[in-house]
């Protein structure tokens, strides 16, 4: 029986109205689909500090996937890393110290080895790494993960580290767990080798006048039976910021007494420090130690941001700071751990003509009194 007029103009409708409302729908998912997309390549880029174009390259190559697309932009080609391995490398041009340590494993395991049935030593590096120099930083930051891997040291207190470089040493170092000051912007961060060293907490102290995002990254550890508190910063830079520069290296003094005194406590960082704003706040206290002048100021490892030797700023001026310290307070039941050692690192170009960072780093090492 066929339907009146009036029933076929309204089913018409009603199909006509069902068809638009799909292609509604699929402009909106196509558009939320595209939006998303866009978001992704603002995220890659905003982390590997690339471009819109690389970052679509390598989403749309990994599907969309950001992790295995960020996996591919910071691990070059197997191809390219063998010709690297195999390429020629002329001694003091460039730092091919070892492999990566994603890639010897064995190596790193056989380092960690030798460390374990040693625990009369204990071995810490701290480095301003340079992250807010954009220029090399992948190569920069291989060159640091390469030094990690010739030391291996037990603790590594980092500043001015930023999220690709984050990204890059969570990837990179396996064997440690790293505990970052901070997620945004640049930051400091702690770490520590698993096999060695045992978190038991960790927390983050602001200061509460800073101009520049600085604060006080702390963790509480045990080490070969030895409770350690570990703490690194980076205190408010220039010359200019003298005021609120000694305002924090306060804070941090303050921090350091209010610890437990069956703790042993090891402060580490870029602090920006000149020797007369140490001397304003009546130099340091009586139990508190600069482990340069503990072990006799030696000279070999005085400056640490020297612009004679470091090329990296291309600056103009020359000067030589002692910028980067580490600071001691022993337990006050004995010194179950005490200063042996301290030297410079970081002192050899990258085959890409510059410095790993525009500081050197700080290496020292400890006798365990077992």
């Amino acid at each position: 029986k066929p339907s009146p007029p009036a029933q076929d103009e309204e089913e018409n409708e009603n199909e006509n109205m069902e068809e638009e409302e799909e292609e509604e729908d699929d402009d909106e998912g196509l558009h939320l689909a595209k939006r998303s997309r866009m978001m992704l390549c603002s995220e890659f880029a905003s982390i590997t500090n690339s471009d819109e174009a690389v970052a679509r390259s390598f989403l749309a190559g990994s599907g969309w996937h950001m992790q295995r697309a960020l996996n591919a932009y910071f691990e070059p080609p197997l191809e390219k890393r063998e010709e690297e391995e195999a390429a020629d490398v002329v001694p003091g041009t460039c730092i091919d110290l070892t492999t990566d340590a994603t890639t010897s494993n064995a190596s790193v395991d056989s380092a960690d080895s030798r460390q374990q049935e040693d625990e009369s030593s204990f071995s810490l590096i701290t480095w301003n790494i340079d992250g807010l120099d954009l220029g090399n930083l992948k190569e920069r930051a291989r060159g640091v993960c390469s030094y990690l891997t010739l030391y291996n040291p037990d603790v590594v207190f980092l500043q001015e580290v930023v999220p690709p470089y984050l990204f890059l040493l969570q990837m990179r170092t396996s064997s440690y767990t790293v505990i970052p000051g901070n997620v945004d912007g640049y930051f400091t961060a702690i770490m520590l080798k698993k096999s060695r060293v045992k978190l038991l907490k960790h927390e983050i102290i602001p200061f509460p006048t800073t101009a520049m995002m600085r604060n006080l990254l702390v963790v509480h550890v045990s080490i070969s039976g030895n409770e350690l508190c570990l703490m690194t910063s980076h205190l408010e830079s220039t010359k200019n910021s003298s005021t609120e520069r000694m305002k924090q290296l306060q804070i941090v003094l303050n921090k350091i007494q209010k610890e437990s005194e069956s703790t042993t406590v090891i402060f580490g960082g870029d602090t920006n420090l000149r020797d007369n704003e140490v001397k304003k706040l009546g130099d340091l206290p009586k139990n508190i130690s600069d482990i340069w002048e503990f072990l006799g100021k030696p000279q070999h490892c005085r400056y640490t941001w020297d612009t004679h030797s470091n090329t990296n700023l291309n600056a103009e001026y020359k000067c030589k700071m002692r910028f980067d310290r580490i600071y001691f307070r022993p337990a006050a039941d004995g010194g179950h751990i005490i200063p042996r050692s301290m030297d410079l690192i970081g002192l050899e170009k990258l085959d890409c003509g510059r410095f790993p960072s525009d500081h050197w780093g700080l290496l020292c090492n400890f006798d365990v009194i077992l």
